[in-house]
């Protein structure tokens, strides 16, 4: 840790300004990278926006509805992006990692992951 640019402030304020600063850049980072991939319709966005912001809801009075909540978006996930996955794999792998916003390499794992193979194939 650099006391330095903590400037006096405890460490746990600090830190907390710190990280504040960190997701703050991540958060630009990520919007940055999602204005150069496929776009998802305007309807779909705001539905999913509001299913987050739900689930963050309902985290606050039960954790455990909200684990429930998010683990329903994996299994809808799942079987929505089964056969997607089967038609993205037949395309160029830099195509697909430049519309989902993913390195080079992410497609492949999650491809499989969505298709049901093994990504080592």
């Amino acid at each position: 840790m650099d006391w330095e640019s903590a400037g006096g402030l405890p460490f746990r304020e600090h830190g907390t300004r710190t990280a504040g600063r960190c997701l703050e850049d991540w958060d630009e980072h990520t919007t940055e990278v999602g204005e150069t991939t496929v776009p998802l319709p305007t309807e779909l966005r705001a539905l999913l926006e509001d299913v987050t912001a739900a689930i963050e809801r309902l985290a606050e009075d039960s954790p455990v509805a909200a684990i429930r909540a998010a683990r329903e978006r994996e299994i809808i996930a799942g079987r929505t992006a089964h056969w997607p996955a089967h038609d993205a794999r037949a395309q160029p792998p830099e195509s697909v990692a430049a519309a989902l916003g993913l390195s080079a390499e992410e497609p492949r794992t999650l491809l499989a992951r969505f298709g049901g193979w093994s990504r080592y194939r």
